[in-house]
């Protein structure tokens, strides 16, 4: 099978033929694991355990485990807890099959390393190298995963994973997009002037494109001729660290959900259709916004960060008192806070972590590159 990852469920627990693990049944072990196709990892939201980025799953430690999922030959579940006692409590409930997640600071690492103990919980390792209950504890950082007692079988295939693979761990690190073909693309991104021709009004050579596409979605072009800089610097071949591709940078997934094929998706024109698509989807979710200015905004920000994220600043905004339909002042704020575990972990934060500067900055930066496309280019 595959490995496909879903998305986190703090909620639900195991599927009906993962409830001979919970606590004081019979233990839940490797085979079974393959038998029913799917591996439960417990994590927790950071940027380097998990995170959503644009509707994809990144994070080392999942990367990592989803490596190891797929060489098992089953797909992979996110299960996120809020604080580490928690995830250390599903797994000894049989909530999932292991833990995968950054630890940053000794004391920490110590702690969990009491509680695996205290419970007889058996193996921790890190990503580098295996670290056991007797560790000195000299490395204040790493992967830290954790299986129970009762798992011998998959204890003993992720330490023998781990030991063959330790020197690719690197590699999980890379995004690597590759086309049906198999083609791989690496990052890269060409950067071109902002205005090509001011005299002759001319923002790029893709002007003609953002005249025809802006109006399906009611934009003044120029606002997107803004949108596609700050994303590719007017690159149709441009490909991000994370994996967004071309023009409008679409990530894989999106992509998909806007019906551009990846043997499109670097074709200038097909590009930019994909992403007014997904702004038009954008401007449905944000339709109770009924300032049109201040829903630019939003939709700038969803499609940077993903809406999910958004919605989760707007409901921190609302929280501390804040209009969680005004962007400026109110919204960005909790946008920047979000990246602190203070917030993220708040229970009106549904998806976690995300780099809101990134965010703050993506919005602040097109706002200011079309009022100087406004200035010097005729509509």
């Amino acid at each position: 099978m595959a490995c496909d990852s879903n998305k986190p469920q703090h909620e639900a627990g195991r599927s009906p033929f993962h409830t001979n693990a919970l606590k004081g049944t019979a233990h839940f072990d490797l085979p079974d694991i393959q038998q029913n196709g799917e591996l439960i990892i417990l994590t927790l939201y950071g940027p380097e355990s998990y995170f959503d980025f644009r509707g994809e799953d990144f994070g080392v430690q999942f990367m990592i485990a989803r490596q190891y999922a797929k060489s098992i030959g089953v797909s992979i579940r996110v299960d996120v807890s809020r604080s580490q006692r928690e995830m250390m409590e599903k797994l000894e409930n049989g909530e999932g099959d292991f833990i995968a997640f950054q630890v940053d600071k000794k004391d920490s690492l110590a702690s969990l390393l009491d509680y695996v103990g205290e419970k007889e919980m058996g193996l921790f390792m890190d990503s580098l190298a295996k670290v056991r209950k007797d560790s000195s504890l000299k490395s204040r950082q790493g992967g830290a995963w954790a299986v129970r007692k009762d798992s011998p079988l998959l204890s003993a295939s992720l330490s023998q994973w781990m030991t063959t693979h330790q020197k690719d761990f690197f590699d999980y690190t890379t995004i690597r997009i590759k086309s049906d073909s198999g083609r791989t693309y690496t990052p890269r991104r060409k950067v071109s002037s902002p205005i090509l021709n001011a005299v002759r009004g001319q923002i790029s050579t893709y002007d003609d494109i953002f005249k025809q596409q802006a109006i399906k979605c009611g934009w003044d072009w120029r606002l997107l001729a803004a949108q596609a800089y700050q994303e590719s610097a007017f690159d149709p071949q441009a490909v991000s660290h994370m994996g967004a591709m071309g023009l409008m940078q679409l990530m894989p997934g999106t992509a998909r959900e806007v019906g551009v094929a990846q043997a499109d998706v670097f074709d200038p024109k097909t590009n930019v259709q994909g992403a007014v698509k997904y702004i038009n989807r954008l401007n449905t979710h944000y339709a109770s916004i009924t300032d049109v200015n201040e829903r630019i905004n939003f939709i700038l920000a969803g499609y940077n960060a993903g809406a999910g994220h958004v919605d989760d600043a707007r409901a921190l905004a609302k929280k501390y008192g804040k209009d969680p339909d005004v962007w400026l002042g109110n919204v960005d704020a909790f946008v920047l806070k979000i990246s602190d575990q203070q917030y993220y972990n708040q229970p009106e934060v549904k998806h976690g972590y995300f780099r809101g500067s990134e965010t703050y900055d993506y919005v602040n930066g097109i706002r200011a590159r079309w009022s100087e496309y406004k200035r010097k280019i005729r509509n």
